[in-house]
């Protein structure tokens, strides 16, 4: 038997074969690498450059890289704009824009001077030379990524940036390119404006309204995932008809896409977890495969433009760094970072010299073609890529752990104490699950690991084979929604006298902080809003409880309105549910907007400023529990109503709440809502389960005082209005 026969050929044509060598590669990199403290983004590249048609042999650059490259490159981008901090980046839009100005004013300007007068290149050549230096692109994002700083400061300034200069050193290519086709006149500018124009215009106002529909109408996990993908690269192929690059249009699809993908969400786990396994590392390696460590030794001439290409490019990305933390007067380890993200030359950079590289401009003597841009920086830019990509990976890295080292400390000192976030979802109709397990993700800070609990609780009213089914089915249901969002939960199951008894027993047994539920769903005429189930739950705990009903996903709303009671900053758990709002209008990305007292305003204002949230916020004076009503105006279709209400004998409980049943079952009954009952008394006063007549007593006495002072507060209300308000919007 001939083994050499079996045995296949180098290089290696098999699909199956190549495609167990990539994975292996993705596989071991970062194992190996990561012992030796070396970012394993360049233990790709390294072992493309090894196993590629310039090392080894084994594998050629065939067309699967290239398709599976151009696909890595554009989720790259996807994700930046994806993971991105809308808030802050529209905070720091003007330092984005002026890094975006240096990064591309630089490299233009350093590299056409030493282009002209020192590689002797014609001024057309220099300026796009240095057009390649003033593009970059985000190779070494997924250490950001990996960190889970994509939010920071100096990350949202870089990629606003890269947008910028990529976007110019693009449109220098393609008047370079035009000029040499003829194709520069007035019409090719008119042309260019109107179809980026009506580009930009239908992606920012199409596809918001279109993902909302999407999401609104289908829930599958899978057929989602699909559809933002297919937006994606829509987006891309638009971005290129409209003369502009695929990577462009991948960046805005995910920045017009971010509130609609919470960053606590089963779609956004896919969606990271499918780029940074497969498509991202494909074409990290595809990069590494361009690059050919012989040609420095080919020619002097070679060695010179390669060295010259990369010291240009490096000091030059690293001056516009600077500048910008002069400017604005950043940390050392922002300009790090900024440089680290900026530093990395590849899929723009190599598309200008593959263009450059195939005008020809005349012919020598012999007859050969003379070439916009040679053979020698055609080399030179292959090695200025590994070098650049070597330093960016190194240098964010470095930046990377110092930036969580810091903001672990700021943590210590800004964040608002909410005790430890340990969250009960009593669970039983399997039309509700995923909503209230994906409510309680948002509420919970997403770097916090403690797991979430989920129960069912089972009495005597059904048969044994119908309670074993039931459980089963809705924690296998609850754990699966979990384990989607890589959180852990703890499933338990048990039975009790009824159901309000076993998830009181389960809250003293787990020691949880809050209890999220569904609405009640009226059966008859008799039943009452809440039901008994809850209005047991709500006598027999001082925690805090939620009852939500979103007729929509989390993920689809558009504001939360927030109705808050008078004297509600006296109540112990005051500080956590504010804590809860905010953690999900940061994980949704949209707009709170507080309905409260002016006292109560000012409280909530100064919690959301220690607690360094960085959300959009809005405060609005509703001074009379009364008026509530008039919020039926405010709140719309696609808006999460949160109303904050009170236990009897609590501080901020009001007669009126004794309406609050009817008035949100006829006026918000299609509206999403999440009722908050705050934790009462501190955490380690127990509840009983009936109702202290003297306690009613006491609450009696307690309202008919609050009303007289409401009366007294209302006659000096209008004089203090406009000057307690302007306080509070400074």
């Amino acid at each position: 038997m001939n083994l050499l026969a079996i045995l296949p050929s180098i290089p290696f044509t098999n699909p199956v074969l190549i495609f167990f060598i990539v994975l292996t590669i993705i596989l071991l990199a970062p194992l190996l690498l990561n012992k030796l403290r070396i970012p394993h983004i360049i233990g790709l590249i390294i072992a493309g450059m090894l196993v590629g048609p310039n090392g080894l042999g084994l594998v050629l650059r065939d067309n699967s890289f290239e398709i599976f490259g151009k696909v890595g490159l554009l989720y790259l981008m996807f994700l930046a704009g994806l993971e991105m901090d809308i808030n802050d980046f529209k905070k720091n839009k003007a330092k984005g824009i002026t890094f975006g100005i240096y990064t591309f004013l630089v490299p233009m300007l350093l590299g056409t001077v030493i282009s002209y007068y020192m590689l002797h290149f014609s001024l057309v050549t220099s300026v796009l030379l240095a057009s390649m230096y003033a593009s970059h692109t985000l190779v070494a994002y997924p250490i950001v990524s990996r960190y889970g700083i994509s939010r920071t400061t100096s990350v949202t300034i870089t990629i606003a940036g890269t947008i910028i200069t990529v976007f110019l050193a693009l449109l220098i290519l393609a008047v370079i390119t035009g000029m040499y086709h003829g194709q520069i006149n007035e019409l090719f500018w008119i042309r260019l404006f109107i179809s980026i124009s009506v580009y930009c215009a239908f992606v920012i106002f199409a596809y918001p309204r279109i993902t909302r529909w999407f999401l609104k109408k289908y829930d599958d996990n899978v057929a989602q995932y699909i559809f933002i993908l297919a937006l994606v690269f829509c987006a891309s192929f638009l971005a290129e008809l409209a003369g502009l690059e695929g990577i462009i249009g991948a960046f805005l699809a995910g920045v017009v896409l971010n509130r609609f993908i919470p960053a606590v969400s089963p779609l956004m786990n896919r969606i990271e977890f499918v780029g940074n396994a497969l498509f991202i590392p494909y074409f990290l390696i595809g990069v590494g495969m361009l690059i050919d460590l012989k040609v420095l030794f080919s020619s002097q001439q070679a060695l010179i433009v390669a060295a010259n290409m990369s010291i240009v490019a490096t000091i030059s990305k690293w001056i516009a760094a600077w500048m910008t933390q002069k400017t604005f007067r950043l940390p050392k380890v922002d300009r790090n970072m900024i440089f680290g993200l900026s530093n990395g030359q590849a899929a723009a950079t190599l598309a200008a010299v593959l263009i450059g590289h195939a005008i020809i401009i005349g012919t020598d003597e012999s007859g050969l073609p003379i070439r916009l841009l040679n053979d020698d920086v055609l080399n030179g830019t292959i090695i200025m890529i590994l070098v650049t990509c070597t330093i960016s990976s190194f240098v964010t890295e470095k930046a990377a752990r110092e930036l969580v080292t810091q903001q672990k400390n700021q943590e210590k000192n800004n964040t608002v104490d909410t005790d430890e976030e340990r969250i009960l979802i009593p669970v039983a109709n399997p039309s509700t699950i995923e909503n209230l397990v994906n409510l309680a993700l948002l509420l919970k800070k997403p770097k916090k690991k403690v797991p979430l609990y989920a129960l069912f609780v089972t009495d005597d009213n059904k048969n044994e084979n119908d309670k074993n089914y039931s459980a089963k089915y809705a924690l296998g249901k609850a754990a699966e929604v979990a384990s989607a969002t890589d959180n852990p939960i703890e499933t338990i199951s048990r039975y009790d006298l009824n159901i309000a008894s076993g998830i009181l027993h389960t809250i003293k047994e787990k020691g949880i902080s809050e209890i999220v539920i569904g609405l009640h769903h009226k059966t008859n005429i008799v039943d009452t809003f809440f039901g008994t189930k809850t209005e047991a739950l709500l006598k027999g705990t001082n925690k805090m409880v939620f009852i939500s009903k979103c007729v929509i996903p989390a993920g689809t709303f558009t504001r939360i309105v927030i109705a808050v009671p008078e004297k509600a900053e006296y109540e112990t758990g005051f500080v956590k549910w504010v804590d809860r709002i905010a953690n999900i209008a940061k994980q949704v990305g949209c707009r709170a907007i507080f309905y409260a007292p002016i006292e109560t305003l000012k409280r909530i204002r100064l919690v959301l400023i220690k607690g360094n949230y960085r959300i959009r916020n809005e405060f609005e004076i509703l001074d009379r529990w009364e008026d509530l009503l008039m919020l039926t105006n405010v709140v719309l279709p696609d808006d999460l109503f949160v109303v904050v209400s009170a236990r009897h004998t609590s501080i901020s409980y009001n007669s009126e709440f004794d309406n609050l049943p009817v008035q949100l079952s006829r006026y918000f009954a299609d509206n999403n809502l999440l009722l908050v009952y705050p934790e009462q008394f501190g955490s380690h006063i127990d509840a009983v389960f009936f109702s202290d007549p003297m306690s009613m007593d006491i609450q009696h006495d307690y309202t008919g005082s609050i009303r007289i002072r409401k009366y007294l507060k209302w006659l000096k209300w209008p004089f203090e209005k406009n000057k307690d308000y302007k306080n509070l919007r400074k």
